[in-house]
């Protein structure tokens, strides 16, 4: 049986070549259940993004990872690497050329804030696990933001400064002749516990790594950051590791503490990359999966957040308005300001409807413009170098313009490098359309 991936592209039909074949009931064991069903389930190797599934506006828990039709994988927007045993499909961007899939990495290092250009992108199994490492500063600062971890820890002494239960069996066998100490355990409310010291042996394991030990200084608040958890951490020991991810199995539950809990799961992905790719059972899934269209959400966020527009969570319930007076039919458009609407899509767009977007998602656009009164609304969606741009459309009725804005994401450049200067200046000539159109 081959130990290669079986490598394809999101939105994609790909049919299994005779050498894959085997590998189908595991294909369909990977298929069958829907992402809510796999993140619920005990697959401690399996990182999926984002992770509240429940509540995602595009309702991703109720998708596949891909779908198998007469012996072909179908792929949606789902992107990144699962496997089982021998069994490995990497799923790369449709924009890749080749191995290297910088479109994924670009938008991943917009989105988690990493500021790095030396990772080798790829969509190998290998480089896919190793970015794992390069999301940990995001998560570090995200968590340190509620304070760092603290839970009650037995702690054990021996002096004359008794402040808890004496431990008479362990005195005994300690102090006797009797030198004027006392053996007692006491309850603590510490800093120094089983996830900051996963946090710890996360930061040490980074910190040796060839290409990513510089993501611990980075920027100023990541410095911090690990500088708090090394100092809350005196009892490191780099011997101590298993025994400490062993800790670590059940997920935190502070209610307080939320964002510990992903970072925790992501400190287990990062210390277990080589139990992963050489020791796995037979059974178990694992991988790291990335939806594309939050991804792409995220990624357009980081551009029109420069002009102020305001980005509706819909999972946190948050920026959203009511459609009827006395409230009720919130909506949550992706970005609006003043006299704009922009719906982020990470979908192919077709020649048969107007401006290649589905009639459903110009019907929505329009709504919230009705509601919000505005003039200019439009898709943003990732763009190749050779199609022909659509012509923006004006709406009859109350009026106004419904455009088209394209950021194009596949080009062709010798590194990543160069890569990342090309799309500042295509995220540069966005904002000066949407800039141009507003003031018409």
């Amino acid at each position: 049986m081959s130990n290669q991936p079986i490598q394809t592209r999101d939105n994609y039909e790909r049919c299994l070549q005779e050498g894959e074949l085997c590998h189908l009931e595991t294909l369909k064991k990977l298929a069958e259940p829907t992402i809510a069903k796999l993140s619920l389930e005990d697959h401690p190797n399996l990182l999926i993004f984002p992770q509240d599934l429940d509540v995602y506006g595009d309702k991703i828990g109720d998708a596949h990872i891909f779908e198998l039709k007469d012996n072909k994988v179908v792929t949606g927007n789902i992107m990144g690497f699962i496997g089982c045993g021998n069994t490995k499909v990497s799923i790369s961007s449709r924009f890749a050329h080749g191995n290297n899939d910088y479109f994924l990495h670009y938008i991943l290092r917009k989105v988690f804030a990493v500021n790095l250009f030396d990772l080798q992108f790829n969509s190998d199994e290998e480089s896919i696990f190793d970015f794992l490492i390069y999301l940990f500063p995001a998560f570090l600062k995200r968590a340190m933001q509620q304070g760092i971890y603290k839970e009650y820890q037995e702690r054990k002494y021996n002096d004359a400064n008794v402040k808890g239960r004496i431990d008479i069996s362990r005195h005994i066998r300690q102090n006797i002749p009797f030198a004027g100490n006392i053996a007692y355990t006491t309850r603590e409310y510490a800093q120094d516990n089983h996830l900051t010291q996963l946090i710890r042996h996360t930061i040490e394991y980074i910190a040796q790594h060839k290409f990513a030990g510089n993501i611990l200084c980075n920027d100023e608040d990541t410095t911090e950051a690990v500088s708090a958890i090394c100092s809350a951490t005196p009892t490191y020991q780099r011997n101590e590791r298993q025994r400490v991810m062993n800790q670590n199995l059940r997920p935190v539950s502070h209610p307080y503490y939320g964002e510990y809990r992903p970072l925790q799961q992501l400190c287990l992905q990062i210390l277990r990359q080589e139990e992963m790719k050489y020791g796995r059972d037979d059974d178990e899934i694992y991988g790291i999966l990335f939806d594309g269209a939050w991804l792409w959400e995220s990624y357009i966020n980081t551009i029109l957040s420069e002009l102020g527009f305001t980005h509706a969570d819909n999972n946190l319930r948050e920026n959203g308005f009511a459609l009827f007076k006395g409230g009720g039919g919130t909506r949550y458009p992706d970005f609006y300001k003043d006299d704009f609407v922009i719906d982020a899509k990470y979908k192919r767009l077709s020649g048969k409807t107007v401006l290649g977007v589905d009639r459903d998602d110009i019907h929505q656009v329009i709504a919230y413009m009705y509601r919000l009164r505005a003039h200019h609304g439009g898709f943003a969606v990732p763009w190749r170098s050779v199609d022909e741009w659509p012509k923006n459309r004006e709406l009859l009725g109350y009026g106004g313009w419904m455009n088209l804005y394209g950021v194009v994401v596949d080009e062709l450049t010798k590194d990543f490098n160069e890569y990342v200067t090309v799309m500042e200046k295509n995220e540069s000539d966005l904002l000066k359309q949407i800039e141009y159109d507003y003031e018409k």
